[in-house]
């Protein structure tokens, strides 16, 4: 050590000049403008300091984010239960207050058209999604007959599902007031079948409009007109 340098307790040497603090760099805010880097392997457009997956390119633009919003925003919709065996009954019921979160007591009524079996339905009011989870719920369960309905939303469409024993299940996708949305590519296809020898157009359409199961169907709606209403709300 030079004669002249002071020493400090952690062992650095100076030399007696004025000390100058280094410039610091100013922090990013959050929320400013900052420019995009392209991500060609996988066609993403991103800014420095954020998480790669809120900024997709194209088509795909959902992201966890907005299927969480979506989870979180209510629609409405209908369950008609046509028939069920007694039975069946208070299963029907555990599992709707499973998907609700609420034990449940449904107005159920004789189905005329069919011996020893009951009908009832009701409105219900959840996230979306809940005409889906409904439908997986009560699926495959024998000498069940049932539809559900969901209204769109701002974010979402719009759905329908229908079953019964010997046709399975239905889906479709509905518009505002209800009627059924059909797909162009799926109208090609069913264009694409007939001129080969496949399904006439009318059938593959009366399929895709689901007139099967609307025609087994309908017996048990026009006995079930005068049937109590249970409106029934989910916590969100």
């Amino acid at each position: 050590m030079e004669i002249g340098e002071d020493h400090d307790p952690y062992g650095a040497v100076t030399t007696g000049q004025p000390y100058e603090q280094p410039a610091r760099q100013a922090a990013p805010v959050v929320g400013a403008a900052q420019p995009l880097v392209q991500d060609k392997e996988h066609n993403l457009s991103i800014r420095p300091g954020c998480s790669a997956g809120l900024r997709m390119s194209g088509k795909a633009t959902l992201t966890s984010g907005l299927a969480l919003e979506d989870h979180m925003r209510t629609t409405r919709g209908v369950l008609f239960v046509h028939s069920a065996p007694a039975a069946l009954c208070p299963h029907i019921e555990w599992a709707i207050g499973g998907l609700v979160g609420a034990r449940i007591h449904l107005d159920w009524t004789a189905q005329p058209i069919e011996r020893a079996a009951y009908r009832t339905e009701y409105s219900w009011a959840g996230p979306v999604g809940t005409g889906a989870r409904l439908a997986s719920a009560l699926t495959g369960w024998k000498r069940l007959r049932y539809e559900v309905t969901e209204e769109p939303t701002a974010t979402s469409q719009g759905e329908r599902y229908a079953y019964t024993p010997a046709l399975g299940v239905f889906y479709a996708i509905t518009g505002m007031h209800g009627d059924i949305l059909i797909a162009e590519d799926r109208i090609r296809h069913a264009m694409l079948s007939a001129d080969s020898g496949g399904p006439s157009l009318r059938e593959v359409l009366d399929d895709l409009l689901g007139k099967p199961w609307d025609d087994e169907l309908e017996p048990f709606r026009y006995a079930g007109e005068d049937a109590p209403v249970r409106w029934l709300h989910q916590v969100v």
